[in-house]
C-alpha cells in the first residue's frame, strides 16, 4: 500500500522524471494537489504536455524510494518545507521556479532569517581563502548568516569563516544523506550543529554536473546579496552571480591584480555594475537596511572586533606601520613584500578593525 499523507505524495512528485519544479509547481495548480494529481486520467495530464517517462511514472510511483525520504525524515534533525509551508523562507520563494520541496538537516529557522551568499573559486590563492574566512567571520560576527555550497575552496573558508563567530547555511549539490565533497564530512557535521544543511534533492541523489548549476539558484535566492572572492573568466561562480542580477540580489565582488587570472571573474563582474568591495563595511551599507528589515545587525560595524588571532606575519606588519599614517610604497619597503601582498593584507587588517585606510593612499594603525 502507498503512503496516503499528502508529503508522500509531494514526495513522489518530485521523484518523477521530467518534472521540474515548473511542471511540479504547474500540476499542483492544475490539479489542486499532489494526491490529485496522480489520481488523473492520462488523458488530462497528456494535455499539460509532460513527457512519455512522467506520464508513465504517474501510474507507477516508486513508493519503495519515497519510503526512503520518509524514513529519512524521522531522524532527528531532519524537516521538509513545502512551498506552502510557513517556514519556508520567504527570499527563496520570490525566485522563478522556486523548488517545491527543501529537504533541511539542522534548525529550518535559521532559513528565514538574513544571509549573504560568498562564492568562489575551488583552487583559490591562500590569500583569496583567508579573505574568504575573516569577511565571513565578521559579517557573522555582524548578524548575517553566511551561505554557500560546501564546496573546496572559497565555498569551505566561508563556511568555516562564519563557524568562527556566526552560524552558516550549506546547499549542497547532492541529497543530504550524502556529503560532496567526502572530505567534507566533518564541515556539514560542524554547518548542521551551528546552522542548516539544505537541498532541493531527493533522498539517494548522487553528485552529478547538472545539480550544482542549479543549486546555484538557491543560494542566490536564499541570499540578500553574492559575494565573489576570487573567481576565474569562466568559474561557476559567475553562474551564481548572474543568478543573483537576475532574482534581484545585490552582487559584490572582491577585484584583484591585473596579474592573478583568479581575478578576472571579480574584474568582470564589477565592469557588469558588481559593486566593488574592499571591507566589509561596504557589504553592511548596502544590505543594512535590508537585513534590518528581518533582524537587526549586530554589533554595529563601525566598530568590529578581531574574530581571530592575528598570525606573526600581520603582527609584524602592524609594528611596521609605527604610530604615523603609513603608504604601501614604503610598507613595502620596511616588510619586503610585493604591493600586491600588502594590499590583501591590509584590507584583511582594516576588517578586522586594526588599521584604517586615509585619504591619499594612506593607512593609519588603530591598534595593535
Amino acid at each position: 500500500m502507498p503512503p496516503v499523507a499528502e508529503p508522500a505524495w509531494l514526495l513522489a512528485l518530485l521523484r518523477a522524471p521530467g518534472i521540474g519544479p515548473a511542471r511540479f509547481a504547474r500540476l499542483v495548480e492544475h490539479f489542486g494537489s499532489a494526491a490529485a494529481a496522480f489520481a488523473a486520467d492520462r488523458v488530462e495530464l497528456q494535455a499539460l504536455e509532460l513527457p512519455e517517462a512522467a506520464l508513465d511514472y504517474l501510474r507507477r510511483p516508486d513508493w519503495r524510494r519515497v519510503e526512503e525520504d520518509l524514513a529519512w525524515l524521522e531522524r532527528p534533525g531532519n524537516h521538509l518545507l513545502g512551498l506552502d509551508d510557513p517556514g519556508y523562507p520567504p527570499l527563496l520563494r520570490q525566485i522563478p521556479y522556486p523548488p517545491p520541496l527543501l529537504f533541511v538537516h539542522g534548525d529550518p529557522d535559521c532559513l528565514r532569517l538574513p544571509q549573504l551568499a560568498i562564492v568562489g573559486t575551488r583552487n583559490p590563492t591562500p590569500l583569496g581563502r583567508e579573505t574568504a574566512q575573516r569577511f565571513a567571520a565578521h559579517l557573522a560576527e555582524c548578524g548575517l548568516l553566511i551561505t554557500s555550497g560546501l564546496a573546496l575552496g572559497i565555498d569551505a573558508a566561508a563556511h568555516q569563516g562564519a563557524l568562527t563567530s556566526g552560524r552558516t547555511i550549506a546547499v549542497m549539490g547532492t541529497s543530504l544523506d550524502r556529503v560532496y565533497p567526502a572530505q567534507h564530512r566533518d564541515l556539514a557535521h560542524a554547518i548542521a550543529e551551528r546552522g542548516a544543511l539544505v537541498s532541493e534533492f531527493a533522498i539517494g541523489t548522487l553528485p552529478a554536473a547538472g545539480n550544482f548549476p542549479q543549486r546555484n539558484r538557491l543560494i542566490s535566492g536564499l541570499a540578500l546579496g553574492v559575494l565573489v572572492v576570487e573567481a576565474a573568466a569562466q568559474s561557476g561562480s559567475l553562474i551564481t552571480a548572474r543568478l543573483a542580477n537576475e532574482q534581484g540580489r545585490e552582487v559584490f565582488a572582491i577585484p584583484g591584480s591585473i596579474h592573478n587570472p583568479l581575478a578576472k571573474g571579480c574584474h568582470a563582474l564589477i565592469r557588469q555594475g558588481a559593486k566593488l568591495v574592499e571591507t566589509a563595511a561596504d557589504i553592511l551599507e548596502e544590505l543594512g537596511a535590508l537585513a534590518a528589515a528581518t533582524r537587526d545587525l549586530a554589533p554595529s560595524p563601525a566598530a568590529p572586533s578581531p574574530s581571530t588571532p592575528l598570525d606573526e606575519e600581520y603582527r609584524r606588519l602592524l609594528a611596521a606601520m609605527g604610530d604615523e599614517p603609513v603608504g604601501i610604497d614604503l610598507l613595502a619597503d620596511r616588510c619586503g613584500l610585493t604591493a600586491e601582498a600588502l594590499s590583501s593584507m591590509l584590507l584583511i587588517l582594516e576588517l578586522e578593525g586594526y588599521v584604517a585606510a586615509i585619504p591619499g593612499g594612506l593607512y593609519g594603525r588603530l591598534k595593535l
